[in-house]
């Protein structure tokens, strides 16, 4: 999704440059050659600039300070978050940030545990990836043998059964399905116990000032902090919080599933 913030930022700046110089210098030229200030007598690219700019900066305001659509590319966080999933994300949460550099400008808010959050990860800053907050600043995560502990206190998980996934989610049919107690945001998760064979990164972590431990929820099918070590701040894009879409492809040409339209991201 870079390559189009880039294309947005671009002609929105382009159409409101010549928007702006028609208005301050070029209309008055025309004015004062023909007698009159005709729109009939505008260039071809004004007429188009002062078209398309309101509604151009208008989408740019929208996806880069209220709200941005993302689609889920991978199962990592099975069951919250189907492959084809189409969310929205809520730019504005932990403050706002400029277009393109992801520089805040503006300190709103912090990730609090169990958010599920779109960052740019430390080793692929191109790309935007999905994950659930599970440490903070000044916690020790750790994990081992499929057990999260913080600060030392392991969580408590409740089982639920065999996941018997449908369409998208069809691929871990089969894992154990539990809801884990996470402080102030219990969810659930998904474990491949019929599948010993994964390689599993175990360990603590410490959390730095300034930075998150974040996990899939599909826990043995996630790179995650466990792999790469802890998010900083700077990363993030915005909280996750509502799937709008799923369907296969960008342009829907497979599979549609009604089913999760409008449901909310716990």
């Amino acid at each position: 999704m870079r390559w189009f913030e880039i294309i947005l930022v671009v002609l929105t700046l382009l159409t409101g440059i010549v928007w702006l110089l028609d208005r301050l210098f070029l209309a008055r030229r025309r004015a004062a050659r023909t007698g009159l200030l005709d729109a009939a007598d505008e260039p071809v690219i004004v007429d188009y600039s002062k078209s398309f700019f309101p509604v151009l900066a208008v989408v740019l305001i929208l996806r880069s300070l209220i709200a941005e659509p993302f689609r889920i590319p991978s199962n990592s966080m099975m069951p919250t978050l189907l492959t084809g999933d189409f969310i929205l994300v809520n730019k504005f949460a932990y403050g706002l940030r400029l277009p393109i550099t992801n520089r805040k400008v503006v300190s709103i808010g912090e990730p609090k545990r169990g958010d599920v959050v779109v960052f740019k990860p430390p080793h692929h800053p191109e790309q935007d990836w999905i994950k659930r907050v599970v440490g903070l600043p000044g916690d020790v995560v750790g994990y081992h043998d499929n057990q999260v502990t913080i600060n030392g206190t392991p969580l408590q998980y409740r089982p639920i059964g065999i996941y018997q996934g449908v369409a998208n989610g069809a691929e871990m049919t089969g894992a154990e399905e539990l809801e884990e107690a996470l402080p102030g945001r219990s969810h659930r998760v998904l474990e491949r116990v019929d599948m010993p064979e994964l390689i599993q990164a175990e360990g603590e972590w410490t959390v730095p000032a300034g930075s998150y431990f974040v996990m899939g929820d599909n826990r043995d099918n996630s790179e995650d902090s466990r792999f790469w070590g802890v998010l900083p701040e700077a990363n993030l894009r915005g909280r996750a919080f509502l799937i709008w879409l799923n369907c296969e492809g960008w342009f829907c040409t497979g599979a549609f599933d009604t089913s999760r339209i409008g449901t909310r991201i716990q």
